[in-house]
């Protein structure tokens, strides 16, 4: 009776650990900062170019576009070189979003 209280506790213990690691959170219509998460927000792995929001503090990289999506990444405007605003929709799961929208705001020059 005890190896079966043991093993069904353990069970819950998982089943509830499990569910708390795959909560999803709905993101709608939010101003974010967007950028290359290597280049701009010192994200170490995995390496390469990969396009990422930055919202709370914490970086999360983006699937449902990429980096090319929104013109070359190494002008002085791309992703690799500067920090973008974009309103996003979409769901996070983990380090990672999924997004239905993403809308780039244009860069505002500074007047000088």
């Amino acid at each position: 009776m005890k190896k079966f209280i043991l093993l069904l506790s353990l069970g819950l213990f998982v089943s509830v650990t499990a569910m708390a690691q795959t909560k999803s959170q709905t993101v709608k219509n939010k101003i974010v900062e967007a950028s290359c998460a290597q280049c701009q927000f010192k994200v170490k792995e995995p390496r390469g170019c990969d396009l990422s929001i930055r919202l709370g503090g914490k970086v999360y990289f983006v699937d449902g576009t990429n980096l090319d999506a929104h013109g070359d990444a190494h002008e002085e405007d791309g992703f690799c070189n500067a920090i973008r605003q974009a309103k996003v929709t979409g769901t996070i799961e983990g380090d990672r979003i999924k997004v239905t929208q993403f809308d780039l705001k244009p860069v505002t020059k500074k007047k000088g």
